[in-house]
């Protein structure tokens, strides 16, 4: 199995910026693509971003297109989401997810095999 442990999560004023990791141990060698999604209070969760085992392939939400950075480093079983001029509407909990065995960088939670615990991600006006 894998494990992913996300870390990052804070408060942070309008405009800001946050970097959030995600730290995968286990069975790395068969993790293909990172998704991040998240989750505001009363809404269900959407996708933000996703990224290839290489770093050559990405995807991301339209809403944070231009502000969210997805990068790894696999010699430490990292991703990286830089996010930057944060919005309100940005806060959420924060998952990764994992996907094994991909030939495309899913957009959808139920397409993924592991998940990490979240981090909190508050925004504010």
């Amino acid at each position: 199995q894998v494990v992913l442990v996300e870390s990052g999560g804070g408060l942070v004023q309008a405009g800001g910026s946050l970097r959030l990791s995600c730290v995968a141990s286990g069975r790395t060698f068969r993790t293909d693509a990172t998704g991040w999604f998240r989750q505001a209070p009363g809404k269900e969760r959407e996708f933000v971003a996703a990224i290839s085992w290489s770093g050559g392939s990405t995807l991301y939400t339209d809403s944070v297109k231009g502000r969210f950075t997805l990068s790894r480093d696999n010699a430490k079983n990292t991703v990286y989401l830089q996010m930057n001029s944060l919005k309100p509407e940005d806060t959420a909990v924060y998952y990764c997810a994992a996907k094994t065995s991909s030939w495309y960088l899913p957009r959808e939670g139920r397409e993924y095999d592991y998940w990490g615990q979240g981090t909190q991600v508050t925004v504010s006006s």
